[in-house]
């Protein structure tokens, strides 16, 4: 199997043989991993805009937790957002798993935003149900540094599961999930609100609004403006929005 490359269950296959598959080509892929270095669990995650680290208490993210994205939809900012956060979990050792339930993911942009190839792992479950159930192993897996996935509902049961999950695996959760469930209990650690703002300038970077709704770790909310640059995959503190001119000023009152 080549590096980043997709594991589709077989489609055809009952679905305890599917899953089988699913659980042999997982393994394969990440056992080459089980030695890498990784940090201790108490080191933090930078999210990768230190704008964005410095509305967190911790000043990052702690591993072994789950973090939420929570978007208004596609091209919110929020699934670009994660990804930087999971190439910096993977950048001491690690695997990142893609659960890529709805085929939509893009591979050669991850490299392009620097994740190592060879330890990518995109997986393609054939239900809603497999794709939970990877989920729950990548994120218990220590040779995984990151598990990024779409899950629009969790019941609180599941929810629940993924946190103990990844508590024992010592990774990062990254959960990309609609905005409408802000309102709905979380086994989150962080949860995040992001949304699109207009540019300041044309030509510059996406503007993206980041709203820390709620921290384990304590410490109160909070929003701050970044910029996400497409070509360097760079985020950044928004520059200061420009105040309108006061037109009776420019009238010479």
């Amino acid at each position: 199997m080549s590096p980043g490359s997709s594991i589709p269950p077989n489609l055809g296959a009952p679905r305890s043989q599917a899953t089988e598959r699913l659980v042999e080509a997982l393994r394969a892929r990440m056992a080459r991993w089980e030695g890498s270095r990784r940090p201790p669990g108490d080191t933090p995650v930078s999210t990768g805009s230190q704008a964005i680290d410095a509305l967190l208490p911790g000043r990052g993210f702690r591993r072994g937790t789950l973090v939420e994205w929570l978007t208004a939809g596609e091209g919110g900012g929020a699934e670009s957002l994660a990804l930087v956060a999971a190439r910096e979990a993977c950048r001491e050792g690690g695997a990142l798993v893609i659960l890529d339930r709805h085929r939509e993911f893009y591979p050669p942009e991850a490299i392009r935003q620097g994740i190592e190839p060879e330890g990518l792992i995109v997986v393609q479950a054939a239900s809603q149900a497999d794709n939970l159930w990877a989920l729950d192993q990548a994120l218990r897996c220590p040779a995984v540094a990151a598990a990024l996935a779409w899950p629009e509902k969790l019941d609180p049961k599941t929810f629940r599961r993924m946190q103990l999950a990844v508590e024992q695996g010592g990774g990062l959760g990254l959960l990309v999930r609609p905005e409408q469930v802000r309102h709905e209990p979380s086994w989150a650690d962080v949860r995040l609100w992001v949304r699109p703002l207009p540019s300041a300038e044309p030509g510059t970077g996406r503007r993206l609004s980041v709203e820390l709704l709620r921290s384990r770790q304590g410490g109160g909310g909070g929003s701050v403006e970044v910029e996400f640059e497409d070509e360097s995959h760079a985020v950044h503190l928004a520059p200061p929005r420009a105040r309108p001119a006061d037109p009776r000023r420019a009238a010479g009152a």
